[in-house]
C-alpha cells in the first residue's frame, strides 16, 4: 500500500444515543431506573484503503458496515478516532467530498420530485463544476457513461427500472468528480442477472477512471469477485482483514471461518448445512471480551474477559484472536 493511504480509519467509533421521552424522563422522576439508550454501532475500527484498491467490507446485518461507509464519506461524524482522506482529516474538507456513496436502495434514495437530469446536474452545478449552460450536455455524458440514454434526463425515478435507478445512482455520485465510492450493498437489491451487469459496470469505470472502492456487502460471493482484500466486521469491531485469495482459501478467525462455511458450494452438496450458532448480540449491550465469544465453539475463559487486539498473523493479513497467541 502507498505510504499515505486514500482513505483511512483510525480507531473510529460510533455511538448513537437515543435520549429519554417525556414519559421515561417523568419515570426517572418518580425512581425508576431508566437509562438512554446507546448502540454501540462501530468499536474503535482501524484500516486503511490504498488508491485504486477494491476493499470489500462484510459480516452479517446489523454489525455496523453501513455506518462504517458513512463515517467513510462524511455523512456521518465519529464519536471517537479519525477518518482521513490523503492524510488530512475529512470532516475539515470544504465544499465537494472526494469519497461518494452509493445507496442499498435505488429507488428511496432518489428524489421521486425531480427528473433525472435535475438529480444528476444538480451538485456539479451548485458546487461550480459546471456551468449552467453546460449542465445538459454533462448529465448527457454521464448518463452514456453508466449505459443509459441521454434522452432519459427527462423522465423522473418511477418511470425505470431497478437496474436503471442503480445506474442513475452511479452517475449521480461520480458528477462531481470523485476519487473513491463507497458502495452500501449497492446491487442487493437487484435481480441476479442485473447484478451482474452493474458490477461489470463498476469494474469498467474502476478501470476508466482510477477509481477507489469500498464494497459493502452480504453477498461474499460478489466480494470474491470484486475485492483486492477484504475486512471482516462483527458487531461493530473489525476481526480480520487479509488479502482475498489468502482470506477465501484459509480463513483465520473463527467468526470468518464460519461465514465461509456457510456459503452454498456444488462440491458440498452433501454436507449438512451448519448456520452459525446463536443469534448476533444487541449492540445496546455487546457482551464483554470478544464480542464474538458466546458463539464460538473455540471460545475459552480469556475471550470473556478481554477484547482481542487486531494484530498482524502474517504479511499483509491480520487478525483479532486470542487463539493467535
Amino acid at each position: 500500500m502507498n505510504a499515505t493511504p486514500l482513505l483511512e480509519f483510525r480507531a473510529v467509533s460510533k455511538r448513537f444515543v437515543r435520549r429519554l421521552d417525556a414519559i421515561e424522563k417523568f419515570a426517572r422522576l418518580l425512581g425508576a431506573r431508566v437509562a438512554e439508550h446507546t448502540v454501540h454501532a462501530v468499536d474503535r475500527v482501524s484500516f486503511a484503503v490504498a488508491a485504486g484498491e477494491v476493499v470489500g467490507l462484510v459480516g452479517e446485518s446489523g454489525c455496523g458496515k453501513s455506518t462504517l461507509g458513512r463515517l467513510g464519506c462524511g455523512l456521518h461524524a465519529p464519536s471517537e478516532g479519525e477518518v482521513l482522506f490523503r492524510g488530512a482529516p475529512l470532516v475539515a474538507r470544504a465544499g465537494v467530498r472526494p469519497v461518494q456513496m452509493i445507496f442499498q436502495d435505488p429507488f428511496s434514495s432518489l428524489n421521486p420530485r425531480l427528473r433525472v437530469g435535475e438529480i444528476v446536474g444538480e451538485a456539479p452545478r451548485v458546487h461550480g463544476l459546471v456551468g449552467q449552460h453546460e449542465v445538459g450536455a454533462y448529465v448527457a455524458e454521464l448518463l452514456a457513461r453508466v449505459g443509459l440514454d441521454p434522452s432519459y434526463a427527462r423522465r423522473y425515478p418511477h418511470q425505470f427500472s431497478g437496474g436503471q435507478r442503480a445506474r442513475i445512482g452511479i452517475a449521480r455520485a461520480l458528477a462531481v468528480k470523485p476519487e473513491m465510492l463507497i458502495c452500501d450493498e449497492a446491487v442487493a437489491a437487484l435481480d441476479v442477472s442485473i447484478q451482474a451487469q452493474v458490477l461489470n459496470l463498476f469494474m469498467d469505470l474502476r478501470e476508466q477512471l482510477s477509481l477507489t472502492y469500498l464494497f459493502i456487502s452480504h453477498d461474499l460471493g460478489v466480494v470474491r469477485h470484486l475485492a483486492d482484500r477484504v475486512v471482516v466486521m462483527y458487531l461493530g469491531r473489525v476481526v480480520e482483514i487479509a488479502p482475498t485469495k489468502a482470506l477465501f482459501a484459509a480463513p483465520n478467525h473463527p467468526y470468518t471461518q464460519a461465514l465461509l462455511a456457510e456459503v452454498p458450494r456444488l462440491d458440498r452438496r452433501r454436507r449438512r448445512f451448519a448456520p452459525i450458532q446463536g443469534e448476533i448480540p444487541s449492540p445496546l449491550a455487546p457482551p464483554p471480551g470478544c464480542h464474538f465469544h458466546p458463539r464460538c465453539p473455540h471460545a475459552f475463559a480469556r475471550c470473556a474477559a478481554e477484547a482481542p487486539a487486531l494484530r498482524e498473523i502474517a504479511p499483509g493479513r491480520f487478525s483479532a484472536c486470542h487463539l493467535n497467541g
